[in-house]
This record gives C-alpha cells, structure tokens and sequence, in this order.
C-alpha cells in the first residue's frame, strides 16, 4: 500500500515516525526539497511546492495511493486540501483552519460552550490595552497561527504589555502561510498544569492514545523543556478531560485524523489551550510507544488510509523526555555524548545541534536552542527523572563562543 506523505520534518524529531510507516507502507514523499535523511525510508518522492495542492494532486497521479498525511503543522491545511481533492480520508479542511488558526478555534469553542481561556483578537498596541482591561492581568499574548509556542509569552502587568506585544506580533515562522502575520491574541493566563491528548479520530469518534504531562522554562516564555507519558495515568479515561476533548473537535468539526490537544486543568475544570491537527511533536509520540506500546505513527497512517484505529495499550511503564539547552546565547562547537555513562533507564540520547549552529534562549530562540535531547523509560516517575538527571552528566555542549 502507498502512502502519501506531505513533508518530513526535520530528522530530530521526525525520523523515528518516518521509520515506523515505512516498516507498512510504501512512502511516498511531496516536499519542497529532494530527501536527504528520508531517503531510505522512501518509495519514491516528488519535489513540489507543497502550498500548491493542484500541483501535488498532479503530481501523484497514476500513483497507486490508499491515503495521505502529514504532521507538519505548516502544511495540515493542504493535506486536508489535497485528501479531499483525491477522495481520500480525512477531516474537512475548514475543519483543519479552524485548528491551525487559534482564533477561529477560540469562536468555534466559544459558540459551542466548550471550556477555555477568554480572548481578545488584536492588531495594535492601543487595541491590546483595551483587550487586556477586559480580560485582566495576568494574560498570555500569541500570535494567531504559529507554533512551538513562538512568540508566546506571559504578562503580569501593564508596564510589560508594550515590549511582549511586539514581540507577539513580530513573531514569524517558515512555512506558516493559511492566517496572515500580524494578529495577535490577548488571553486569560489559565492556572494549573498543562497537559497534551493524543488521539486518533475516525468518523468523528476520539481514540485517546496517551497524555503527556508537560513541563515549561524561561519564563515569561512557555517553552516546552520536557514532558512525561504515564501508561497508567488517571487522565487518559477522566471524564471530564475526555468530555472537554470530544466536545472541542465537535465544534471545530474535525472528524478523522490525528490530533494533539493540548489543556490546562485549571480549578474550574480543564479548558482548551490549542487543537494541533497533527501528530504530537517533541518526540511525545515516542515516548507515548515506550509507556504504552501505541505507534501514533503507524496508526496515524492507517486512519489516513481509511482503517479503523486501534490504540489498546500492550504495556504499562512511564517514559519522559528532556531537552537540553545551554547556559546562554552561544554557537556550537560540538555535542558530546558520553554514551557508557549513561543509565540504564535512557532509550534515546540524540544530539540536536550541529557545529557552528547558533543557540539562542528564549524569547530570541525557542526549540531552536536546544542542543540534545535524551528519552528514559521506566516503572516510576521518578526512576524516570532520576535517570533523566543523572544523563545531563553524560550530554555535554562545547562551546565555539557565547554572544
């Protein structure tokens, strides 16, 4: 069976899914460059502008293809296009806008009564100070349809409004082309942990596969430094998590695919922070297979071919990843992993950062910045992270020289 597949990501992050498809499916690649990395996991491949879906409907015809995917978050809207375009599975693509645009998420939400933070649409500093007045200190500024949370951060009070502002506003992101720059979202800062739902869709029916437990640095920035997948976690079958999921993909209309939902569970209850119409990134789906034995790939791929998912767990442990990041501003010499010294618990230590790359904390540089990453697995919480702490012994970033 072929698989058509709308761009691969980078290899970081992106390989291990890749890798798993292909043990199934014939891969057949649409991107924008000649593969590289992918090269080995591939059938064939096509170069096309991915933005254009009459020229990837072309370009694959005479194919034998059973369906289509992508989980770049750029190009969710166009797969979308592109499955309706062929009569292959998938939700409607004005279902996917209205995920990847965040505000169109929070006025599908807030038609259907669906749990979230208020939100103001803004375009200017003058428009932002009003907004804020309604929805009241602490708030959260972002930008309306970037991700990795690029150019989101924290306000506590007025005085840092202006500056966090521009900063939201500035914010760009290759590839992110369905909502105009510019537009900015003035929120209500939602209290409580935060947390992301895995699930596969079929017909409109959710599948939870895992929920990842999230943990976030730098602030005034939400950057995601790790997270942490328990098989036996209590809030993959809560109610009133499952209720809340169920009911936000009933308003934005989202019916069969994959999607990552990311909440907090606030005193209230759990509101909706964002619906990502993709796979989880930061390598949550691998650790959501070494708790739950749940390839989020494999059935990613066959809910895009049209096969009923099936996400039962066949083990029970917890597994955790964590980004490494450097002290400061700075450009890497080299990553060196010392790998006999690493516990026994690590699956994966993977060096992100290549030699000469810059590495830029936040709000200058987000997931950019990171320079390894290492995922553990075992029976506990805290096996996990002792193992976790014990690695960053054995990961070591050598600096070329700071900025």
């Amino acid at each position: 069976m072929t698989l058509l597949l709308v761009g691969a990501g980078s290899q970081a992050y992106r390989e291990y899914l890749l890798r798993s498809v292909a043990k199934e499916y014939e891969v057949h690649l649409l991107a924008d460059r000649a593969p590289l990395w992918e090269e080995p996991y591939l059938s064939g491949h096509t170069v096309v502008d991915t933005t254009d879906v009459t020229a990837m409907a072309e370009a694959v015809r005479g194919l034998p293809y059973e369906g289509v995917m992508t989980w770049d978050d750029t190009r969710v809207v166009h797969t979308a296009e592109l499955a309706r375009l062929l009569g292959l599975p998938g939700s409607p693509p004005e279902a996917t806008l209205r995920c990847r645009d965040k505000w169109a998420t929070r006025e599908a939400l807030r038609g259907a009564g669906v749990p979230q933070a208020r939100s103001e649409l803004v375009r200017s500093l003058p428009q932002a100070r009003a907004a804020a007045a309604l929805v009241g200190y602490p708030l959260v500024l972002k930008p309306r349809a970037l991700n990795a949370s690029t150019g989101v951060a924290k306000v506590d009070e007025p005085a840092l409004l202006s500056s966090r502002f521009r900063l939201a506003r500035g914010a760009t992101a290759p590839g992110a082309v369905e909502v105009a720059p510019g537009d900015v979202l003035v929120e209500q800062y939602l209290d409580g942990p935060e947390i992301s739902v895995d699930a596969a869709w079929y017909e409109g029916r959710m599948h939870p596969a895992f929920v990842a437990r999230k943990e976030c640095g730098f602030p005034p920035y939400f950057e995601e430094t790790g997270h942490l997948v328990d098989a036996g976690d209590p809030l993959l079958t809560d109610p009133a998590v499952l209720d809340v999921v169920t009911a936000a993909h009933a308003a934005v209309g989202f019916t069969t695919g994959w999607t990552h939902t990311e909440l907090r569970l606030t005193a209230e209850g759990p509101k909706v922070v964002e619906i990502n119409a993709r796979i989880g990134g930061d390598r949550i789906p691998d650790i959501g297979r070494l708790a739950l034995g749940v390839d989020a790939a494999l059935v990613a791929a066959r809910v895009a071919c049209g096969v009923r998912p099936d996400v039962r767990p066949d083990r029970r442990a917890v597994a955790a990843v964590r980004f490494h990041y450097p002290r400061a501003d700075c450009i890497a010499r080299e990553v060196v992993i010392d790998a006999p010294a690493l516990p026994a618990p690590v699956d994966t230590a993977l060096a992100i950062a290549l030699p000469g790359q810059e590495l830029r904390l936040p709000p200058n540089g987000h997931v950019s910045s990171r320079y390894a990453l290492v995922t553990a697995v075992g029976a506990t919480h805290e096996e996990c992270r002792s193992a976790l702490d014990k690695a960053s012994t054995a990961v070591r970033l050598e600096v070329l020289r700071t900025l």
